[in-house]
C-alpha cells in the first residue's frame, strides 16, 4: 500500500525588518506551494521579521509587527487548505523566544520555541532569546487581544509537542537543534514523527553545505521518516549570506534540494514522498524499534488537527507521483562557491542600498582582481536572471542603472555581463612613480576584457604636494625612501601617503563619476583586503582597504588563486594568467636593481603560513604555546628545526597583536571562512595586547631547549 504526502520547503530572500516585503515572499511561497499541490509548506528561521534584527529583536515593536504579519497570514483565505510554518519572536510570560507558529486555515494551531540557541561563530541568539527547556511540555499561550479576534481563540499551545494530523505526525526542530549531540528529531522519531520540519537561518561558509547534508542524511537513515530543511537565502543586511539549499529527504534519500546561490527572491521546492515507506524502513530496524518502545522516550503532547496531509481520492490516482531520489548531489568547488556566494551578497546590497553601482581601485594585483571578477560574476548571474524572465531582478537592474531618455520606454535590459558592468562597475588604476607598467596594463586589460568603466590616472603631483606641505611646516625636512638613505619611519610615511590618497581619491570618484557620466546617485567603494593581510594587519589603515564593502575579507590568498585561475577557464579571461604569475608586491617603494618590493619578503612569512596560523588561531583555539607545539607535527615534512618554527610563530602573533587595532576599523566583508579575524561581530578579542607575550614566548623557549638538548644527547 503507498500513501504519498506532497510537501514543500523553501529558500526565501528576507531582509531584515521589512515586514512588508517579508510578507510578500512568504505569502508567494505558500500560492507556489499550494499550486503544486503541496498540504505542507514551511519556512526560513524567524521569516516573518528576517533572521538578521539582531538587537532589533529587543524592541517591542519588532514583535507587534510580527504579529501584525502573521494576522495578515491568517486572514487570508487563498491561503486556506495548506498547513503553514512560519517563524516569529514571542513574548511568553515576559520572556522572549524565537518561535515555529503552525497555522491552518485561520487557526494557530502550535508555537513551538527553540529549545537549543545558536551562540557561537556569528550567532549571538542568547543575547536575544531564552531556549524553552521543558522538554515535551507545552503550556497555554494567551494570545494578543486583536489576534484572538481574527482566530476566534483565546489560548493556544505554546512548547514541545507533536502535531497529528489524520494520517500522520509532524515534528519540528529548529536550526541549531540539528547541529546538537541529542537532536529532537531522535526523541521525536521514536515517539512517532514521520516528518520532521526544520527551519533554519544558516550562513555560507566555504564548503560548509555538505556537512548540513550528511547531517540530516544521517538522521533519516537512522531515525527513518520524512526531513524537509528550509533556510533563508541572501543578504538581510549584514556581513552573512545566507545559503539556501532547501530540500526534502526520506528514508536516508535526497528528493529534492534547491539551489545554493540564486538570485530569485522566492524558491519552493516540492516532493511527494511514501508514509508507508516510512513506515516499512523503520519497523524493519528492530533496534529501533526497541529503543521506540523503551519507557524513556518522552511522552509528547500531541496537538491533533482535522488535517490530511494525502489526498482524499484514491492512492492509486496515477496523478500522484513519487518523487524519485537524485541520483547524486553536486557540491560546488570552494572557487565556485567565491565566484557565486559574495557575487549574490552584492547583488542584494546594491538594489536594497539603492545605489548607483561600484568604484574599485583595480590595482593589477591578484586581490583587486577578484574583487573585480566577483563583480563581473554577479553582472553574469544578473543578465542570466533576465534572460529568464525574472521580473524582480529586471525591475532592480532598471533601478539600479538608471534610464537615460532612449530608454524611457522601460524595456531595456542587459544584453551580456560587459554591458551591465560598464553601467554599474567603475575601476580605477590609481599610479605612482613607483608603479610599474605592467600592473598598469593588467589593470586595463581585466577592464575592458569584464566591461567596467575604467580610469588610469596618475597621483604623483598630489603626493608630491603633501610632502612639499609637510616639508614646508617642518623648516625644509622632507622625508625619503630607505633605497634611498631614509629611516624606517621616513619609508613608512611616504607609502602610507600613497596609500590613504587611494582612499580619498577612491571616494571623490565614487561621488563624482556618476555625476561625469550624466547619471544620479553615487558609489559603493569596493575593498580588495585578504584575511591573511588582515590577520597580519599587513596593510594600511585608513587606506584603498577602507570602502563600503569587501567581497574578498574574509577569504584566503591561497582560495583567492584558485579562484582567479577558476575564473580564467570558466569565463574565458586568458589575460588573468599575468595575475597569477605576478609577485605579489604593494608598488609603494621605488625599484631599484637590488631592491623589489615583495609582499611575503615584508611580512616575513608566506600567504601559506599565514593561512595555517589563522586556522590554528581561530578553529583550533591555540595561542603561541600550542600554535609551536601543533606546528612541529603539522610541518615536520618542510624539515624545520623546533628553533626556526619558534622563530615563525613568535613572528606572527608579534605582529598580529600590534596590528590587532587596525580590524576595528575594518570594511564590512562577506563572512566566507571560519577563521575569519572580523573584530565586530565574529572574532571578538582585545585591541590592545602586550606585544612581547614574556610568558607564552618562555615557555617557546623552554620547549625549544629541551629538545635540542634530547638532539644532542641522541647525537
Amino acid at each position: 500500500m503507498v500513501h504519498y504526502v506532497t510537501v514543500a520547503t523553501c529558500a526565501l530572500n528576507q531582509w531584515a525588518l521589512d515586514f512588508e516585503g517579508n510578507y510578500d515572499r512568504i505569502t508567494q511561497s505558500i500560492r507556489q506551494a499550494k499550486q503544486q499541490g503541496a498540504r505542507l509548506r514551511i519556512g526560513p528561521e524567524l521569516e516573518i521579521p528576517g533572521y538578521g534584527c539582531y538587537d532589533h529583536f529587543h524592541e517591542s515593536d519588532t514583535v507587534l509587527h510580527s504579529w501584525q504579519v502573521l494576522g495578515k497570514l491568517l486572514q487570508d483565505r487563498s491561503l486556506d487548505g495548506i498547513l503553514i510554518d512560519t517563524g516569529m519572536p514571542v513574548l511568553h510570560r515576559n520572556t522572549r523566544y524565537n518561535c515555529r507558529v503552525v497555522i491552518l486555515s485561520g487557526q494557530i494551531v502550535l508555537i513551538r520555541p527553540k529549545m537549543y540557541l545558536a551562540n557561537d561563530g556569528n550567532y549571538r541568539e542568547m543575547r536575544w532569546f531564552s531556549p524553552w527547556t521543558k522538554k515535551a511540555q507545552v503550556e497555554d499561550y494567551v494570545l494578543p487581544r486583536f489576534i484572538a479576534r481574527i482566530v476566534e481563540q483565546k489560548t493556544v499551545p505554546f512548547g514541545d509537542a507533536l502535531i497529528g494530523t489524520e494520517d500522520s505526525c509532524i515534528g519540528i526542530e529548529l536550526c541549531e537543534e540539528l547541529f546538537t549531540p541529542a537532536s529532537p528529531h531522535i526523541d521525536m522519531s521514536l515517539a512517532g514523527a514521520e516528518i520532521i520540519v526544520n527551519s533554519s537561518g544558516s550562513h555560507h561558509e566555504l564548503r560548509k553545505l555538505k556537512r548540513r547534508v550528511d547531517l540530516i542524511t544521517e538522521a533519516t537513515l537512522k531515525c527513518g521518516g520524512i526531513y524537509l530543511y528550509s533556510n533563508q537565502r541572501g543578504c538581510d543586511g549584514d556581513r552573512v549570506y545566507y545559503d539556501g539549499a532547501a530540500m526534502v529527504l526520506a528514508n536516508g534519500a535526497m528528493l529534492a534540494m534547491g539551489s545554493q546561490f540564486a538570485l530569485a527572491d522566492v524558491e519552493v521546492i516540492v516532493a511527494t514522498a511514501d508514509l508507508s515507506a516510512v513506515r516499512a524502513f523503520r519497523a524493519a530496524i528492530s533496534s529501533r524499534s526497541m529503543q521506540s518502545a523503551h519507557p524513556s522516550v518522552p511522552a509528547y503532547p500531541r496537538i491533533d488537527v482535522a488535517f490530511s496531509l494525502s489526498p482524499d481520492f484514491d492512492q492509486l490516482d496515477p496523478r500522484v507521483k513519487p518523487t524519485l531520489p537524485l541520483q547524486s548531489i553536486r557540491y560546488l568547488a570552494p572557487e565556485e562557491e567565491i565566484s557565486l556566494g559574495p557575487a549574490c551578497w552584492l547583488w542584494d546590497y546594491l538594489r536594497r542600498s539603492r545605489q548607483g553601482g561600484f568604484f574599485l581601485p583595480l590595482s593589477g594585483g591578484i586581490d583587486s582582481c577578484s574583487t573585480a571578477l566577483i563583480v563581473y560574476s554577479m553582472c553574469r548571474l544578473v543578465v542570466d536572471a533576465c534572460n529568464r524572465g525574472d521580473k524582480q531582478v529586471i525591475a532592480d537592474v532598471r533601478r539600479c542603472c538608471g534610464h537615460t531618455a532612449s530608454e524611457s520606454k522601460g524595456d531595456w535590459m542587459p544584453s551580456t555581463p560587459q554591458e551591465l558592468a560598464g553601467r554599474l562597475f567603475h575601476t580605477c588604476y590609481m599610479g605612482t612613480e613607483n608603479s610599474s607598467a605592467e600592473t598598469r596594463k593588467r589593470a586595463k586589460d581585466l577592464a575592458q576584457s569584464i566591461g567596467s568603466y575604467h580610469v588610469d590616472l596618475d597621483m604623483d603631483a598630489v603626493v608630491a604636494a603633501i610632502v612639499a606641505l609637510f616639508a614646508l611646516v617642518t623648516g625644509g625636512r622632507a622625508p625619503r625612501y630607505a633605497v634611498h638613505g631614509g629611516s624606517n619611519a621616513e619609508n613608512l610615511a611616504l607609502q602610507n601617503i600613497q596609500a590613504r590618497l587611494r582612499m580619498l581619491l577612491a571616494y571623490l570618484f565614487a561621488a563624482l563619476l556618476p555625476w561625469v557620466r550624466g547619471r544620479t546617485g553615487s558609489l559603493l567603494v569596493l575593498g580588495s583586503a585578504n584575511v591573511d593581510e588582515s590577520l597580519r594587519g599587513y596593510f594600511t589603515k585608513y587606506d584603498c582597504s577602507s570602502a563600503d564593502l569587501n567581497p574578498i575579507g574574509s577569504i584566503s590568498k591561497a582560495d583567492l588563486r584558485r579562484f582567479v585561475a577558476y575564473a580564467r577557464d570558466s569565463m574565458q579571461l586568458p589575460e588573468l594568467s599575468a595575475f597569477l604569475e605576478a609577485m605579489p608586491s604593494a608598488e609603494l617603494v621605488p625599484f631599484t636593481a637590488e631592491y623589489a618590493q615583495s609582499d611575503e619578503v615584508e611580512m616575513g612569512m608566506s600567504y601559506d603560513e599565514l593561512s595555517e596560523f589563522g586556522r590554528l588561531r581561530k578553529i583550533e583555539k591555540c595561542g603561541p604555546y600550542s600554535m609551536f607545539v601543533k606546528l612541529l607535527h603539522v610541518w615536520s615534512h618542510r624539515r624545520l628545526g623546533s628553533a626556526e618554527i619558534a622563530e615563525k610563530v613568535k613572528r606572527f602573533f608579534f605582529f598580529y597583536s600590534i596590528n590587532r587595532h587596525k580590524m576595528t576599523t575594518i570594511t564590512p566583508a562577506y563572512h566566507a571562512e571560519t577563521y575569519s579575524p572580523d573584530d565586530n561581530r565574529f572574532d571578538m578579542r582585545q585591541f590592545l595586547y602586550n606585544s612581547s607575550w614574556a610568558w607564552q614566548f618562555a615557555a617557546i623557549d623552554r620547549a625549544v631547549q629541551q629538545m635540542e638538548s634530547k638532539e644532542q644527547e641522541h647525537e
